[in-house]
């Protein structure tokens, strides 16, 4: 699968609608706020337009978001491309059969789980979340999808800390994001 490059997206004005937050969660971290994008009616309706515009042609089945920020993109994602919306939500959050995976943070491990009947074989699923940092959470989340039969068509994020490194842990899939940070 390719693994698709960060530059050329025509989306590099998202840029103005995320600030940065030092020493958030903890101290040396620095966190990319989308709220100001999302509190801003016309260029939230254009990254959306542009997620539909990109995934359009992918015959999606399921779109899976990554809690949380990932269901504030993929749950209008999936209503634009007509198909169904499945959460991935941190251990403990889903109310019925489920199963699981745990992968390492940057400052710790997490496990997420998938509700068991949310995929189905042999369906095609777009995976989204708002940032790619070192790919663990996307990486255990599509583990899960492929362990429920279903085919990943690819990942797309709103912002890549691409120094982070990320994109190496999700070689084999395709990988879209809207805007790159090079560095620090």
């Amino acid at each position: 699968m390719k693994n698709e490059g960060r530059n050329g997206t025509g989306m590099e004005w998202v840029r103005d609608y995320i600030r940065d937050i030092p020493d958030f969660p903890k101290k040396g971290i620095v966190f990319k706020d989308i709220t100001p994008l999302l509190m801003s009616p016309a260029p939230w309706r254009r990254v959306i337009d542009g997620l539909v515009e990109r995934h359009k042609d992918d015959n999606v089945n399921k779109v899976v978001g990554i809690e949380s920020r990932g269901f504030i993109f993929g749950a209008p994602l999936a209503y634009r491309l007509n198909c169904g919306f499945v959460p991935i939500r941190k251990l403990g959050k889903l109310p019925s059969d489920t199963v699981r995976a745990s992968y390492d943070l940057e400052y710790g491990s997490a496990t997420v789980e998938i509700h068991r009947d949310a995929i189905q074989a042999g369906e095609r699923v777009l995976l989204m979340d708002d940032l790619l940092a070192t790919g663990g959470t996307m990486a255990a989340s599509c583990q899960l999808v492929e362990q429920l039969g279903g085919k990943v068509v690819g990942c797309s994020f709103l912002v890549e800390l691409a120094f982070l490194k990320g994109r190496e842990k999700l070689a084999k899939y395709s990988i879209q994001s809207f805007i790159a940070y090079e560095k620090e």
